[in-house]
């Protein structure tokens, strides 16, 4: 466990710092030293259990200095305040103003802002742009305009700034005074975390090791959900499926809403299917022959719409290692306490009347799982509405839980489902706050699939969340577009009539061939999954994060990296083209960047998509949903420029055993000049359950012209083992993996 260091000042109050590496380190204030820890360190959001870190300590009769071998951090021992610095002395960050840490006055702290320096990061506080420098605003969970806050502040100056809070703070980025920035709040502790970083992608990795690196979802949350109309019956939902099937639509899960369940919008444990709508005899609740086994049969997973209002915090405490008082349970509600919940039009909600103090939320849920539910849509009402009357089970007052409260609840659904079935969770919400990467996918809520929530998913990337999609647009080639090319992808109809085969043979068939293009592509994104579980890189890059030293990166917010390949643009007329070779996925044509060009994107497509030079791109073959083909051939497509290189990461795709070590990664490498190519494919090290036990590859390797001559492991090869194919500008053969060492293909041009 690493060391705190209290350092008391002259105004009587504390400061307490633990080094929790050579590169960040947590500060807290308090006027006395009777420091508690907060809710996100007992309920296991932010990790705590940090090895020693090698700290040397300095005295003056000024400042107290903790020196690691990275970082220098200056505590004034008059007044509290900090100053941040790099091992050689070079400040990071300073603050101009005493830090306040008061029962009676909330906290606050303010630094100096540089001039240069660009702000990012805090989650979906806003959707209008992603460069924060200038903007005030709120981390307060709230329906539509602010679903997930996030308070972690990314700096272009080498620091960032993670606050431990969840009572309602501020963030003053530059608008009052343009040289300073400054959080705070009116309730609450000074508790917050500085990381040094020299740039945006560490940074990030720094803070979600911290907060938690993003989920890795199963692999079929991955392809495409399909949520059916409100009033489908068991029916209407195999027709769905069965159309999709006929229609050649991949798709993975098939999503139900509220009128699933007898009581529509029931959220307490009592909940049931209805009755007529979706019957299931009771000499036979689970099969084999009920609606939900017909569509595992069709290849589909089911997910199932939630709505919570449960006193989350009995089941935290437990799990915390804490028995509490059940005072403020249903027993005690006064028939004078309740809240009107204006924002969904419910009657009365009465404190804690659903709560049974003794039981997990995620318990009664358990048998919906045996029925064949993989998913479950956590809809944002009430976990993201206010409660001003209410006392949780903890004690806390809705001050303290309100933002908490989304994350709880998604940490409770994963752990449910993974203590259950001992599989990775598929959990979408639309609330979420500090840690909700841990555990849970969210979509953008109801505000549909433009540009809005577009820079909503490139603010979420650029906070350590990953897995952030929105609602697709299927009414246009463009939200068609933007749909299949997020961290994952769903179609929701809700009252409406979003089905694909319902668009009319144009959408539709700019539908199909979008849907079919996201599944070849799965490889792909699964292997950027695997990295943002690594590194905290999201699937989907916003420019700055991708490019910072392209001055347009700040104003690019319709366009944005899909993993470390696609440049893709959306509801755009003109994209931007970065520095280097970029070759445009539709045409074939290449071009050379910075350059901003028209978006001559076909007819039957929905927006410009372009390949970066030098991407290797795995394929797999056609499929209808994850599992229905062996994956033993796949499809290699590379584009060679100067040196490159993609590793391929392979799992289970359900289970958590990847985390020991049971999986598979394929290192491929290519190497080009004027006037050859080497690709060097390695073999597969670890291995996994159901992994296949060859593997081939079809090759295609973008050339500007036929090779002269090719080669496998100094072999040649003759003109009938390879071919190059005209229309694409490709020449393409198949090679073998070689057990225990790699295979290099070599082109003579």
């Amino acid at each position: 466990m690493s060391q705190t260091f209290d350092i008391a000042l002259k105004t009587g109050a504390t400061v307490r710092v633990q080094p929790i590496s050579e590169h960040t380190f947590r500060i807290r204030l308090r006027p006395d030293h009777l420091f508690e820890e907060p809710a996100l360190i007992r309920y296991n959001i932010l990790k705590n259990d940090w090895p020693e870190t090698n700290i040397q300590q300095e005295e003056n009769d000024q400042n107290t200095t903790l020196v690691t071998t990275q970082t220098r951090l200056l505590v004034n021992k008059n007044n509290g305040q900090i100053t941040f610095q790099k091992a050689s002395g070079e400040t990071l960050l300073t603050q101009t103003a005493p830090p306040v840490s008061d029962p009676q006055r909330g906290f606050r702290a303010e630094f100096a802002l540089a001039p240069e320096t660009k702000l990012y990061g805090l989650g979906d506080e806003t959707r209008e742009t992603i460069q924060k420098r200038g903007r005030i605003t709120t981390m307060w969970v709230k329906n539509v305009s602010c679903y997930v806050p996030i308070p972690i502040l990314l700096s272009t100056s080498g620091w960032a700034i993670l606050a431990n809070t969840t009572h309602k703070h501020y963030f003053d980025l530059g608008h009052k005074k343009t040289d300073r920035l400054a959080f705070g709040g009116r309730t609450g502790e000074l508790d917050y975390y500085l990381i040094a970083g020299e740039d945006l992608p560490t940074q990030i990795d720094r803070y979600t090791a911290i907060a938690g690196k993003p989920h890795l979802l199963p692999l079929y949350g991955y392809g495409l959900t399909f949520v059916c109309n409100q009033q489908a019956n068991a029916r209407e939902m195999i027709d769905d499926g069965l159309n999709l099937r006929r229609e050649n639509i991949p798709c993975d899960l098939i999503g139900l809403e509220p009128g699933w369940m007898a009581t529509r919008y029931d959220y307490t444990t009592e909940k049931k299917w209805h009755p007529e709508r979706f019957f299931i005899p009771p000499w036979s609740p689970q099969g084999p022959g009920n609606f939900f086994n017909a569509l595992d049969r069709m290849g589909f997973k089911m997910s199932l719409w939630l709505c919570c209002d449960y006193d989350l915090s009995y089941e935290e405490e437990r799990r915390a290692g804490q028995q509490i008082d059940t005072r403020s349970g249903p027993d005690d509600v006064h028939p004078d306490d309740f809240e009107q919940d204006q924002n969904f039009g419910h009657g009365p909600i009465y404190q804690d009347k659903q709560t049974k103090p003794d039981e997990a939320w995620f318990e009664h849920l358990k048998k919906f799982v045996d029925q064949g539910a993989s998913a479950f849509k956590m809809d944002g009402a009430l976990q993201v509405n206010e409660h001003p009357d209410r006392l949780y089970g903890n004690g806390m007052t809705d001050a303290e839980m309100h933002n908490l409260y989304p994350t709880l609840l998604n940490k409770q659904m994963s752990l449910g489902f993974k203590e259950h079935t001992q599989q990775r969770a598929m959990i979408y919400s639309s609330g979420g706050y500090l840690g909700i990467q841990q555990f849970a996918a969210t979509w953008a809520g109801d505000t549909g699939g433009g540009p809005k929530p577009l820079v909503s998913i490139l603010n979420h990337g650029l906070s350590g969340h990953t897995n952030a999609s929105c609602d697709m647009d299927v009414f246009t080639p463009e939200g068609i577009h933007f749909g299949f090319f997020m961290p994952w992808s769903q179609v929701c109809s809700w009252a409406y009539w979003r089905h694909p085969w319902l668009l009319g043979d144009h959408l539709s068939n700019i539908f199909k061939f979008y849907a079919r293009l996201r599944y070849r592509l799965l490889p792909y994104i699964y292997a950027m999954a695997h990295q943002a579980t690594r590194t905290g890189l999201p699937i989907m890059r916003a420019m700055s994060l991708s490019f910072p030293d392209d001055p347009k990166s700040d104003e690019l917010i319709n366009q944005y990296m899909f993993g470390d390949a696609f440049l893709t643009g959306a509801f755009i007329d003109q994209i931007h083209l970065p520095e280097g070779r970029w070759i445009n996925y539709w045409t074939g044509e290449v071009h050379t960047g910075p350059k901003d060009l028209p978006c001559d994107t076909p007819e039957n497509r929905g927006g410009p998509l372009f390949i970066r030079a030098g991407a290797i791109i795995p394929h797999w073959p056609d499929m209808q949903y994850v599992g229905q083909k062996p994956t033993d051939i796949l499809d290699l497509h590379v584009y060679p420029h100067q040196d490159s290189s993609f590793t391929l990461f392979e799992d289970d795709g359900l289970s958590y055993e990847y985390q020991e070590g049971a999986m598979a990664t394929t290192d491929i490498g290519c190497s080009a000049s004027q006037n050859n190519i080497t690709l060097v494919v390695g073999s597969r090290m670890g291995t996994y359950q159901d992994m296949p036990i060859n593997r081939s590859y079809n090759l295609y390797i973008y050339t500007p012209q036929i090779p002269q001559s090719l080669t496998i492991d100094d072999h040649p090869l003759n003109t009938e083992e390879w071919f190059y194919d005209e229309t694409l500008g490709a020449t393409r053969l198949s090679v073998t993996e070689a057990s225990g060492r790699s295979v290099t293909v070599a082109l003579d041009l």
